[in-house]
């Protein structure tokens, strides 16, 4: 057996170790061995646990979409650009909500003092692929119908939903996408080499739960609007902000779609925190390499926006 792949990596920094301890009293790494119900039990206690104070003047309103989709509509104190930012969440496509990331969103609409919305996309197994792509590319053209611009960020699975999405509004033709902001995404590689080997018991995120979340998703491995790396032209895509971590089986997702995007000619940040896991979007608070990473990507969102 090799020994560099079974090991277990794992980063130094203090704050960001503590992090992961505190997330397993929450949600446990085995947690993909449990029922649904009891995944998002724990995947709701967890998100309590990391939340946040609201900015100031910060308001929210949740509505509707087709009259099914649930949005969270955010306004911050001051609002600097006409640009709106489109946040879809991450949780493996198997958890999250419009709570769970509510903080970050938060943080994000006040940073960039811009408006944003959330989506409450549905979830695998009781809806499979492309329900949850369906949603979120019906809220992204109700978004783009009043002529106001959107930059479309998301974290994991959102990442993959935001890929995706904006691939397809490509293929359609849909104008007034300005960015898109991918946060350690799930791109559809392969399972077998480079991150995904080298870091597949890494903490928060192994490379055997990136596969339970496909068997239960059920997407087609070779449609790009599922496993966007599958895409083979992606010129004309809107300028991007990807930033990755290292201790993560999705890293080379990340650097390999980046890497893509630069050589198709489109204008693209990439970072990637060099002592972060998955998921480290929670850890802002608590670690100063998840505060630095948060603050990069806001800025980077801002640029998209145009509030900087």
């Amino acid at each position: 057996m090799d020994n560099r792949a079974s090991a277990k990596p794992m980063p130094s920094e203090p704050g960001i170790l503590a992090f992961h301890r505190r997330c397993e009293d929450f949600y446990p790494a085995d947690a993909v061995d449990a029922s649904i119900d009891q995944q998002r039990k724990w995947y709701d206690a967890l998100c309590a646990e990391f939340d946040a104070p609201s900015p100031k003047g910060l308001t929210r309103e949740d509505t509707l979409v087709d009259g099914r989709i649930p949005i969270r509509h955010y306004t911050p104190a001051t609002v600097s650009t006409e640009a709106r930012i489109y946040y879809i969440h991450g949780g493996g496509f198997v958890v999250g909500s419009l709570d769970s990331h509510d903080a970050i969103c938060a943080e994000l609409s006040d940073f960039a003092h811009a408006e944003l919305v959330s989506v409450d996309y549905r979830l695998a197994p009781e809806q499979v692929w492309p329900a949850a792509f369906d949603d979120c590319y019906a809220v992204l053209k109700e978004l783009l119908s009043d002529g106001c611009p959107v930059v479309v960020a998301g974290d994991s699975a959102g990442g993959n939903l935001t890929a995706g999405i904006i691939l397809k509004a490509r293929a359609e033709g849909l104008k007034g996408i300005v960015g898109q902001a991918l946060i350690y995404p799930g791109l559809g590689g392969d399972l077998v080499s480079g991150s995904y080997e080298e870091m597949a018991e890494a903490p928060g995120l192994t490379t055997a739960d990136v596969s339970y979340y496909r068997d239960i998703l059920k997407a087609p491995a070779d449609n790009p609007f599922a496993a966007p790396l599958a895409e083979t032209d992606l010129s004309g895509l809107p300028p991007s902000y990807i930033t990755g971590a290292f201790f993560d089986p999705l890293r080379d997702d990340a650097r390999l779609y980046a890497a893509r995007l630069a050589a198709a000619g489109v204008n693209v940040t990439f970072r990637e925190e060099p002592q972060m896991i998955h998921a480290w979007l929670r850890a802002r608070h608590m670690s100063e390499g998840a505060r630095d990473g948060f603050r990069r990507l806001a800025e980077g969102i801002t640029v998209l926006v145009g509030t900087r």
